[in-house]
């Protein structure tokens, strides 16, 4: 079968599509047939090695997201033809999922979506889980005042939607001028590029997707999450009692059911914004770093 491995660090060119084993399920794993999977901040660092000592040894197949079809579901609740997404924590796990052929534990999948095809469905594992987990974290409620910085990223855009379904005043930082209508639609009530337009103390909840350290924005009491961890440490915010994290992903196939549900509901909007075939990795790694598209890079098997 095809996997997508390096076998040292750099840029695009390093990418390899060759030939491997098939795996083989364990008890309480599942073996997937990939359809498709898509590009996150975390495998272009990998493959440029910028994880530093947190990467596994190489050689090394990549990728977190996975929307495929179950060959093998074993013990577990899926049989053969089920339309699944998953997402694998691949530094701890090893387990890339840009493979024909993934094995993964049953408890980490969910139901994929039925109302998007699974190219779509693989843009939502990796940033949806963050998104879910960190507004966890946030205890995020109905009536919040929230910003969202980065709010039109793959993470600060399902961010700006989930927030909405739980009753929470959304507002939104964004980089450029043409995300402002972008990150509305998603229903952020106000949005801006200029953090000098945010109200000192205005906000009970920061979520911050890339280091934008607008601490004076949060309120005496209010919490802080951030989770560009290559910017460093939220600033200790104590003195004014504060909460803050670094908020780490990790691996959750209720959360994972939940997302499901939200965009068969209406209530999340997915976005593709190129597809290539995984024969064209390189390609879809240099558009990745361009960056600029509304929607995220996936790759088709």
């Amino acid at each position: 079968m095809r996997a997508v491995r390096i076998h040292q660090f750099g840029g695009p060119e390093v990418l390899r599509v060759e030939e491997v084993a098939e795996p083989t399920p364990g008890p309480g794993e599942v073996l997937i047939r990939t359809i498709a999977t898509s590009i996150n901040p975390v495998d272009d660092k990998t493959r440029t090695g910028a994880i530093g000592d947190a990467t596994p040894p190489l050689p090394l197949t990549l990728g977190w997201d996975l929307a495929g079809v179950i060959v093998d579901g074993g013990t577990s609740e899926f049989r053969p033809g089920d339309r699944v997404i998953a997402m694998s924590h691949q530094l701890a796990t090893t387990r890339g999922t840009w493979a024909d052929l993934v094995v993964l534990a049953a408890d980490v999948l969910a139901p994929a979506p039925t109302t998007v095809s699974l190219t779509e469905a693989a843009t939502l594992p990796l940033p949806g889980l963050t998104a879910v987990q960190t507004l966890d974290w946030l205890a995020v409620a109905a009536g919040d005042r929230l910003l969202i910085a980065g709010a039109a990223g793959a993470v600060g855009g399902l961010a700006v939607q989930l927030a909405r379904t739980r009753g929470a005043q959304v507002h939104a930082l964004v980089s450029r001028e043409a995300q402002l209508p972008v990150v509305k639609e998603f229903g952020a009530e106000f949005a801006t590029t200029d953090p000098a337009d945010l109200a000192d103390g205005g906000y009970d909840a920061v979520f911050d997707t890339f280091g934008a350290f607008v601490t004076d924005a949060v309120v005496d009491g209010g919490r802080y999450a951030s989770i560009a961890s290559q910017a460093g440490p939220v600033p200790d915010l104590s003195a004014r009692g504060v909460r803050t994290t670094i908020n780490q992903v990790v691996e959750d196939g209720a959360g994972l059911r939940e997302l499901s549900g939200l965009v068969d509901s209406g209530a999340l909007v997915l976005r593709v914004a190129e597809s290539f075939p995984v024969r064209e990795v390189r390609a879809a790694h240099e558009r990745f770093a361009v960056g600029g598209g509304n929607g995220k890079i996936t790759l088709t098997f």
